[in-house]
C-alpha cells in the first residue's frame, strides 16, 4: 500500500507547516480520495518520528472510527491501536491510538488519558461556539498538553452558518494546507467522472421560507412531498438509472423519504429508507444488503451525506434543496469513488443545486459562499443556445460554442436528455479495447502500438525500442510494465517476434496535456494500470 501523489503532497505539507509552526492544520481532500488512508499513512509516520506519542482520532459516527481504524491496520497490522466508542461497544483507554467517538469521549478525559496529535476526521462538523462537545474536548486536551497538535480532514471546509473553518472569530484551525481538487483527481484517474442530466421535474422552493441560512426543514417537505412530484421524478429516476446499479436519493424529510421509496417500489426496483431514526441494526442490516447489491436503492434524509463508502454508487437523485454547499458537494461525493465496472455516475439534479453552487470541481474553499446573507446567490448560469448550465465565469459553453449573455435565458425548455456540468470541464472516459496490433516503423527504431477500442475507435502509440538515452528508457519500461519481463529486446525485429509475451490491456485512457503530448493510462484485467506521458510529435499519434 502506497500513498497516491497527492497524498505524499498533503502530508508533506502538514509536516512543514509544522516545521514553520503555523498553527493548526486542514488538509482538503475530496470524498472518495482516501482520507482514511491520509489518516493511516500519519499516524504511522508520526510514531516513527516520536516513538512515545499518543494520537486519537476522533470523529461522530460508528462507521467512520471502524473505518480509520481497519484502515490502519491494513496499512500496519501491528499499530498499538484501540476504540473508544459506546456504538461500537469498546471503552479501550490504554492504548498509544484510539480511535473515538466525540459522544463518547468528550468528558471522558480521566478515563483516556492526554494526548501529543488529535486528527479530527470529517472536521467541517465541528461547530464554531466554544461551548460544545468538539469545544469542551479539545480544550481540555490542550489544557493537558500545551503543544498539543490538532490537524483536520475534510472535503468540505466550511459551515453554511459561519463560514470557512480556518477564518473568522472561534477558528479551530489556522489555515488550510493542503486541498486537492475534485476535477485534477478525476482526470488523474482516481475518481469516478460525474455527468448531470436536466431532468423534467423541477422542486419550486420559491416560497419556502429559510433559518440560520438554509430552508425550514418542516416547510421544505411540505413543499416537495407531493405525490405528483414524487411520481414523474421517481419515473424519470427509474428511465435513467435502468441500466445504473447502485443509486442513492437525498431526500428532505422522513417522510418525503419514505414517500420516494414507495414510489420507487412501485417502478419495480428493490428499495429501502435509512433516516435518523433508523435502529442501529436495521441500519447495518439496509446498508450491507445495498453494498451487497441486493438492494438497489435508498432513500435518506441526512444520514448519508457524510461517512458512507459504498464505491459502487453509481446514480445520485437530488431531492432536497439546500443553500449549503457543503451538504451539496458531499451528496454529490457519495458517488465520486471508483469502482470495477463502473464507468461514471449520474447526477439527477431535481432541487436545481448545481444552478445555485455551481459545478463540483470547482467548488473550493476560497471559491464557496457560505457566509450568512448569500441566500440565493446563482452560482451557474444557462447557455442561452441550449439551455445546459455553466460556469458563471465561462464564456462560451462547450457543449454548443455559443457565446451566452448575462442576462438572457435558455433559447427551449430544458429536456431530460440535455446534461448540466456538474463538472467545469469534459473528462476522459476508458475505452475497452477489442484488438491491437505491433507493427514496424520504417524509419526510426521503433514500433507502433495500434490500439482498437470496442467503440471503433483506434491510437496509436510509438516505441522507440532501438533509440538512446530517454526514449529507450520509456521503451524498456513500457515493455516491462506490459509483462515483457526484464530481458528486453534490442531490436524491433525481436520485439515483434516475442510480441506474445506482451499482456494486452483491458482499457486505454488518453488525456490531452496541451497541443503536443498526452499522458495514456492502460488498465489491466487484473486491475493494475499504467500511465505514461508521450510527446505526440515523437509517438506519432
Amino acid at each position: 500500500m502506497e500513498l497516491r501523489p497527492y497524498q505524499r503532497a498533503s502530508l508533506d505539507a502538514l509536516y512543514a507547516s509544522w516545521r514553520n509552526e503555523t498553527g493548526d492544520g486542514l488538509i482538503v481532500l475530496p470524498t472518495g480520495a482516501g482520507k482514511a488512508f491520509v489518516i493511516a499513512a500519519l499516524v504511522r509516520e508520526t510514531i516513527a518520528r516520536a516513538a512515545g506519542a499518543r494520537i486519537a482520532v476522533v470523529t461522530h459516527t460508528r462507521e467512520l472510527i471502524a473505518q480509520n481504524h481497519r484502515e490502519l491496520l491494513a496499512y500496519w497490522p501491528d499499530a498499538p491501536a484501540g476504540i473508544y466508542s459506546a456504538g461500537l461497544n469498546r471503552r479501550e483507554t490504554a492504548t498509544q491510538i484510539l480511535f473515538c467517538g466525540i459522544q463518547s469521549v468528550w468528558n471522558r478525559l480521566d478515563a483516556i488519558g492526554a494526548f501529543d496529535l488529535v486528527v479530527v476526521d470529517e472536521a467541517h462538523l465541528i461547530p464554531r461556539a466554544a461551548e460544545t462537545r468538539y469545544g469542551r474536548f479539545l480544550a481540555a486536551l490542550r489544557a493537558a498538553k500545551l503543544d498539543l497538535r490538532v490537524v483536520g480532514l475534510t472535503a468540505t471546509p466550511y459551515r453554511l452558518d459561519s463560514g470557512r473553518l480556518d477564518e473568522g472569530a472561534g477558528r479551530l484551525f489556522e489555515r488550510i494546507v493542503y486541498e486537492a481538487n475534485v476535477g485534477d483527481l478525476i482526470h488523474q484517474g482516481y475518481l469516478a467522472p460525474l455527468i448531470c442530466k436536466a431532468t423534467a421535474t423541477a422542486l419550486d422552493v420559491s416560497g419556502v421560507g429559510k433559518r440560520g441560512g438554509d430552508y425550514i426543514p418542516s416547510a421544505l417537505e411540505a413543499a416537495v412531498n407531493q405525490d405528483w412530484i414524487t411520481r414523474a421524478a421517481v419515473e424519470e429516476m427509474a428511465g435513467y438509472g435502468r441500466d445504473r446499479r447502485a443509486w442513492l436519493a437525498f431526500c428532505a424529510g422522513v417522510a418525503h423519504a419514505e414517500a420516494v421509496r414507495d414510489a420507487v417500489r412501485g417502478e419495480g426496483v428493490s428499495c429501502e429508507m435509512v433516516t435518523g431514526e433508523t435502529g442501529k441494526r436495521e441500519r447495518d442490516r439496509i446498508v450491507r444488503a445495498f453494498r451487497e447489491g441486493r438492494v438497489r436503492c435508498l432513500t435518506s434524509v441526512g444520514v448519508l451525506s457524510t461517512g458512507f463508502n459504498v464505491p459502487r454508487v453509481d446514480l445520485i437523485a437530488l431531492l432536497r434543496p439546500t443553500q449549503s454547499t457543503g451538504l451539496y458537494v458531499q451528496q454529490v461525493g457519495r458517488a465520486l469513488r471508483t469502482a470495477p465496472g463502473k464507468t461514471d455516475a449520474l447526477i439527477l439534479d431535481y432541487a436545481g443545486l448545481v444552478r445555485m453552487h455551481g459545478p463540483v470541481d470547482i467548488v473550493t474553499a476560497r471559491s464557496a459562499a457560505l457566509i450568512k446573507g448569500r441566500e440565493g446567490e446563482v452560482r451557474a448560469k444557462a447557455c442561452p443556445g441550449c439551455g445546459a448550465l455553466i460556469p458563471l465565469n465561462a464564456s462560451t459553453c462547450e457543449g454548443c460554442w455559443v457565446e451566452p449573455e448575462d442576462e438572457a435565458g435558455p433559447s427551449h425548455e430544458a429536456a431530460a436528455e440535455d446534461e448540466h456540468p456538474i463538472l467545469s470541464r469534459a473528462v476522459p472516459v476508458w475505452r475497452g479495447i477489442r484488438g491491437w496490433q505491433l507493427v514496424r516503423h520504417a524509419a526510426s527504431g521503433s514500433f507502433d502500438v495500434v490500439f482498437r477500442t470496442e467503440d471503433g475507435l483506434t491510437h496509436r502509440v510509438r516505441i522507440a525500442l532501438e533509440q538512446t538515452g530517454y526514449p529507450r528508457e520509456k521503451a524498456v519500461q513500457w515493455w516491462r510494465q506490459f509483462g515483457g519481463g526484464r530481458d528486453v529486446p534490442l531490436t524491433v525485429a525481436e520485439a515483434l517476434d516475442r510480441a506474445d509475451e506482451l499482456a494486452r490491456p483491458a482499457a486505454i485512457l488518453i488525456r490531452a496535456n496541451g497541443r503536443l503530448s498526452e499522458s495514456v493510462s492502460y488498465r489491466f484485467a487484473d486491475g493494475r494500470t499504467f500511465v505514461e506521458s508521450r510527446r505526440l510529435d515523437a509517438a506519432g499519434a
